[in-house]
């Protein structure tokens, strides 16, 4: 086998694909006519003559595309498809820091807002940094159960 990489990233130039789709015949009878050509125009004469040419592009298949609508519609996603543990589906450091940004979220905007205050919010940030809430729904149910809410006062914002 010839090295035609010159000859191949010239028609790739010409043809507009990549190097990887060009086809070259590699019949020992044209040889020395594919390696003497070096330029571009050498190379046109070769593909209208049908000794380079483009490989078709691989498209998907039509069944995949199906599958993969069915899949954004959340169908073909059941027990019986998942594979490995739950942590290597969902991963669990990036929900706990999920869960606890919004809870501290929430927590700043009481204390802004007067609802609660300087003292609770620290007692409550570190509630939520012990795990001792679940949910924003648990430290709402928390919040209001234990007293620490006031009305509105306008806020220090």
């Amino acid at each position: 086998m010839m090295d035609y990489s010159l000859q191949r990233r010239l028609a790739a130039e010409i043809l507009g694909v990549g190097e990887s789709r060009i086809w070259i015949d590699p019949s020992p009878d044209h040889r020395e006519e594919i390696e003497a050509a070096v330029t571009k125009d050498d190379v046109r004469g070769l593909i209208s003559r049908g000794l380079i040419r483009v490989i078709p592009a691989k498209g998907n298949a039509h069944r995949w595309l199906e599958r993969k609508e069915k899949r954004l519609k959340g169908h073909r996603r059941g027990p019986g498809k998942r594979e490995g543990a739950a942590g290597a589906r969902r991963d669990p450091e990036g929900q706990w820091v999920h869960k606890v940004r919004k809870m501290r979220r929430y927590i700043r905007w009481l204390r802004d807002h007067g609802m609660i205050s300087r003292k609770d919010y620290r007692l409550l940030y570190r509630l939520i940094k012990g795990n001792r809430f679940s949910s924003l729904a648990d430290l709402r149910r928390y919040v209001e159960s234990s007293g620490m809410l006031k009305q509105a006062t306008g806020g220090q914002k």
